[in-house]
C-alpha cells in the first residue's frame, strides 16, 4: 500500500511530508484521510512538541483533487484539526501552493516559504469558490489582499505571502528561516505550548464553529454546477474555459 504522507521524528519535532508528487500533493480523498490520521497521531504523542508539514516535488499542494475530490466535510475537519491540535504546526514550502493548499497553510499556526515558492487562489478560472478554505484564511489574512487574489486569481510571490500573513515568514533558505522557530519550540514546555496555542486560535476556531456549515453547502453546491464541470474540464485538457474573454 503506498504511502501519500511520509513520517519522521526527531528531537521532539514530528515532520509530515505529503508525498503524492504525481498528482502536485492535490488533496485527494485518500491524502486527506491520512494525513488526518498522522495528526491525530502527533496530537496524542507525549514525545512530540511540535508537527512540521512539508512536502517532496515542486508543490506543497495543488489544492483539491479534481479526479478524486475530498467529501467538503472531511477537508472541513482536516482543517480544523490542523487549527485545534494541541502542538503546533509549522509549514515548510519550497515550490508552489495553489487553492485548497493555501487553507492547509493558513490552518498552521507558522509558515515559511522559500523565495521561489508561489501562490495562487485559483478557485474562480474553474467556477467555483474558495469557499471552506476561507475558514483558517479570512481571520488571519489581509482582507484587501484576499479580495484582489480571490478575485482575480493572480499568481503572487513568497514576498507577497509573507506581506499579507499567509506565510510568517520568506527566505531563500526556508531551513534557515525556520531554525529559530523549532529551537524555540523546543524550548518551550509542552503545556505552555497548547494553552498559547489555545489562546491564539480561539477567533479561527469560532469561525469554524459559524461558518463551516455554510460554506461546505456552498462548496458542494458550486462543485456539482454546469460551470464547475466546464471549469474543471478545461483545465484537464488544458484550454481556457468558455467563459474566459
Amino acid at each position: 500500500m503506498s504511502t501519500l504522507v511520509a513520517r519522521t521524528h526527531a528531537r521532539a519535532v514530528t515532520t509530515l511530508t505529503l508525498d503524492s508528487p504525481g498528482n502536485r500533493n492535490a488533496l485527494s480523498a485518500a491524502l486527506v484521510t491520512e494525513l488526518a490520521g498522522a495528526l491525530a497521531q502527533a496530537g496524542a504523542d507525549d514525545r512530540v512538541r511540535a508537527v512540521v508539514l512539508t512536502h517532496t516535488g515542486t508543490t506543497f499542494s495543488a489544492g483539491a483533487d479534481l479526479r478524486d475530490p475530498p467529501d467538503p466535510d472531511a477537508l472541513v475537519a482536516l482543517l480544523r484539526q490542523l487549527v485545534a491540535l494541541p502542538k503546533p504546526v509549522v509549514a515548510r514550502v519550497t515550490g508552489h501552493v495553489r487553492a485548497g493548499g493555501l487553507g492547509l497553510l493558513a490552518a498552521c499556526d507558522i509558515a515559511a516559504g522559500a523565495t521561489a515558492s508561489s501562490y495562487a487562489f485559483t478557485e474562480v478560472r474553474i467556477g467555483v469558490a474558495p469557499a471552506v478554505v476561507s475558514l483558517p484564511l479570512l481571520p488571519r489574512t489581509d482582507p484587501r489582499a484576499l479580495a484582489r487574489y480571490y478575485l482575480t486569481g493572480e499568481r503572487f510571490d513568497a514576498a507577497e505571502a509573507a506581506r499579507i500573513g499567509l506565510l510568517t515568514a520568506a527566505g531563500e533558505d526556508v531551513d534557515a528561516v525556520l531554525a529559530p522557530v523549532l529551537a524555540g519550540l523546543r524550548r518551550a514546555e509542552p503545556r505552555a505550548l497548547a494553552e498559547t496555542k489555545r489562546l491564539l486560535t480561539a477567533k479561527v476556531l469560532s469561525a469554524f464553529d459559524r461558518d463551516a456549515a455554510a460554506l461546505t453547502a456552498l462548496s458542494a453546491e458550486l462543485f456539482a454546477s454546469p460551470r464547475a464541470r466546464e471549469g474543471m474540464t478545461a483545465f484537464l485538457e488544458r484550454r481556457d474555459p468558455q467563459w474566459a474573454v
